[in-house]
């Protein structure tokens, strides 16, 4: 068998697996890391415990959907650049199809004053609050970097343009970098990827060459596609800790900007919740309910644009990377920022549109601690706060 039947019968694999783990991945990041391990480690053997651990640490440490990227370095390590293509592809496909199709059925349709709607808006005050707590006690347990995140929450809430969010993670990023300059890094793993360094720093260059430059084209342009892109490309860099987090970036992009009703929002949600893969493809029901299929796709591209350029851009590096102190304190540093952004959108609009009276914020503990305390799966607690919210809209 020659070498080209070789690389398309490895790129047709790896397809048929991913799809398979996209059809059956339901629980979020870290159950889809463990059914990664799963089929790609303990049964098919593509790599060892010790290179599957590097490279989850990997996208733990960079932004983005860290399940996805995992896959996607998979696939690369697999067959490079086409083998993470394929790997995502179908590990995506299934639920952006599904919410894609869930988003056209629900045009036309008044969901404004349906009492799931607002179960679910008190469910995202729950699962928001679950997942910015976890981070704020991981990314800012000292002083700088809790300084750092009050600054990011008074500068985000005072300061909403398409700029702010960028401007605050690159300064809080510099001053890191003099902070933790000197911090102590002790890693003597190596790991080896199938990737040139001079391909890896052209993806790291457009990376940030859109992240700078698509917030000045939307400026400069009345194009609703450039807009579009904008705010997903711009979500999926800022997003650290998996999918949940990235519901109040992507609420604060759409909602208050008109793009998205906050119950149209909601419904896309839930819906997301109970398909399987990853939670990033949200992203393509908005789309859809935007502008159709053609939306969805676009905005599945856009969120999902910076994982891609990331873990291509730093598998090479990864090694130097990680025990580099002065990259590792900007690392720090925006990663405190982040925190802050998100607790800024948590207050607005997510809070602010949801906890109306004191019922709405008793039913929120009562999901946050089946969510937090009894370790519920989610879309136990999205079908109960639809079916509470139904019930509090009869009752009161």
């Amino acid at each position: 068998m020659d070498r080209n039947s070789m690389s398309l019968k490895s790129l047709l694999e790896i397809l048929i697996v991913s799809t398979r783990l996209g059809f059956t991945s339901f629980g979020g990041p870290v159950a889809h890391l463990g059914y990664f391990h799963d089929e790609y480690v303990r049964r098919r053997k593509w790599m060892d415990e010790k290179s599957y651990a590097d490279l989850v640490a990997l996208c733990q440490f960079l932004p983005g959907p860290a399940s996805s990227q995992v896959g996607i370095g998979i696939g690369v390590m697999r067959a490079g650049v086409a083998g993470g293509i394929m790997a995502f592809l179908g590990f995506t496909l299934p639920s952006v199809i599904a919410l894609i199709i869930f988003a056209i059925l629900l045009q036309g349709i008044d969901v404004a004053e349906a009492g799931w709607i607002h179960g679910l808006k008190i469910v995202a005050v729950a699962v928001v609050a679950h997942a910015v707590l976890g981070m704020a006690q991981k990314l800012v347990p000292d002083l700088p970097r809790k300084t750092i995140a009050l600054i990011a929450i008074i500068a985000t809430l005072l300061w909403q343009t398409a700029f702010t969010q960028v401007a605050i993670i690159l300064i809080s990023g510099f001053i890191g970098f003099l902070i933790y300059k000197k911090h102590a890094e002790n890693d003597e793993a190596e790991i080896h990827f199938p990737i040139s360094k001079s391909f890896a720093i052209g993806c790291l260059v457009l990376f940030f060459g859109l992240l700078i430059l698509l917030p000045f084209l939307r400026e400069l342009t009345a194009l609703n596609w450039v807009a579009l892109f904008d705010s997903f490309y711009r979500s999926g860099s800022l997003v650290f800790g998996g999918g949940h987090v990235v519901l109040p970036l992507l609420e604060r992009e759409f909602v208050p900007t008109g793009w998205l009703s906050e119950e149209a929002f909601l419904a896309g949600y839930g819906a997301a919740q109970a398909v399987p893969g990853p939670l990033f493809t949200f992203a393509a029901y908005i789309g859809a309910a935007i502008n159709g299929w053609q939306g969805g796709l676009l905005a599945t591209a856009a969120i999902f644009l910076p994982a891609f350029l990331l873990i291509l851009g730093t598998l090479p590096f990864w090694d130097s990377l990680r025990r580099n102190p002065k990259i590792k304190g900007a690392l720090m540093g925006m990663n405190a920022a982040v925190v802050g952004i998100l607790i800024a959108a948590f207050y607005h609009p997510i809070w602010t549109s949801s906890i109306l009276e004191p019922v709405d914020f008793a039913f929120a503990a009562v999901l946050f601690s089946m969510l937090v305390y009894w370790k519920l799966p989610p879309w136990i607690i999205v079908v109960t706060g639809a079916i509470g919210g139904t019930i509090l809209g009869l009752i009161f």
